[in-house]
């Protein structure tokens, strides 16, 4: 069974906020949220997340993931290989702060909205749009 700290509506809006972000790039943005963290330490079960969702699949390797463990409060941002190589040295620990502000202040939905809003400027600035650009993975959330 599914458990989610999001009304219906609130995951909606992390789904339009995922389709707004992946307009301008070819780059994929995915959510995966669950109660409790399967590892000690959220970056590595992320990664484990990350490759179970086929994220490092995209031919640019250019997803990003936004994860969240929110019974347990905690989260983490992976970025595939070709993102990461490209963004400035601070950007993941910057957008986490971002989040974390918005977290700490119950404020779920507008933290991951403008996570994930932050990525899409980013994927867009280095992966731009091409016409041939297929949706190589869901903009569902994803539960455990």
């Amino acid at each position: 069974m599914q458990t989610t700290p999001f009304t219906p509506d609130e995951q909606q809006r992390i789904v339009d906020a995922i389709r707004q972000a992946e307009k301008a790039t070819s780059g994929e943005i995915r959510v995966h949220v669950e109660p409790h963290c399967a590892s000690a330490d959220p970056v590595q079960r992320a990664i484990e997340v990350f490759d179970r969702l086929g994220m490092h699949q995209t031919k640019d390797r250019n997803g990003v993931l936004f994860y969240l463990a929110h019974t347990d409060r905690k989260f983490a941002i992976l970025g595939d290989s070709g993102i990461d190589a490209k963004v400035p040295a601070n950007f993941w620990e910057t957008t986490k702060d971002l989040l974390r502000s918005h977290f700490a202040a119950g404020q779920y939905v507008e933290g991951l909205s403008r996570g994930i809003e932050r990525a899409g400027q980013q994927l867009k600035q280095y992966f731009p749009y091409a016409s041939d650009d297929t949706n190589e993975l869901t903009d569902d959330i994803s539960f455990e």
